[in-house]
């Protein structure tokens, strides 16, 4: 089966970076899209990024674009979140998902598979 499993978060300040990882099984990761999504204390899970498979193409909420960088390394099955001037509001549970195809069509009801979870903390 597919496994997701997620790497890399902590406690930081604001300002500072976190590098997020995902490392993938169960399926060729070369041929999905895949995508990072959060969720905040009390609000829903909300999409963050994703990019296609070859990692040519990128999508970001605009609430990170400029901060955050979505890229996958398809030899180590694994695709990162590279996130800068973290702000407190950045403060979440950080998910990995995958998708069910190729291409992000911007619909994230086409991710089939997540991982765990890794939680990211903000101090201002």
């Amino acid at each position: 089966q597919v496994q997701l499993v997620e790497s890399g978060g902590g406690l930081v300040q604001a300002g500072d970076s976190l590098r997020l990882a995902c490392t993938a099984s169960g399926r060729t990761f070369s041929n999905y899209a895949m995508g990072w999504f959060r969720q905040a204390p009390g609000k829903d899970r909300e999409f963050v990024a994703a990019l296609d498979w070859s990692g040519r193409t990128t999508y970001y909420d605009d609430s990170v674009k400029g901060r955050f960088t979505i890229s996958r390394d398809n030899a180590k099955d694994t695709v990162y979140l590279q996130m800068n001037s973290l702000k407190p509001e950045d403060t979440a549970v950080y998910y990995c998902a995958g998708h069910r195809s190729p291409y992000y069509s911007g619909s994230n009801d086409e991710f089939d598979y997540w991982g765990q979870g890794t939680q990211v903390t903000v101090s201002s």
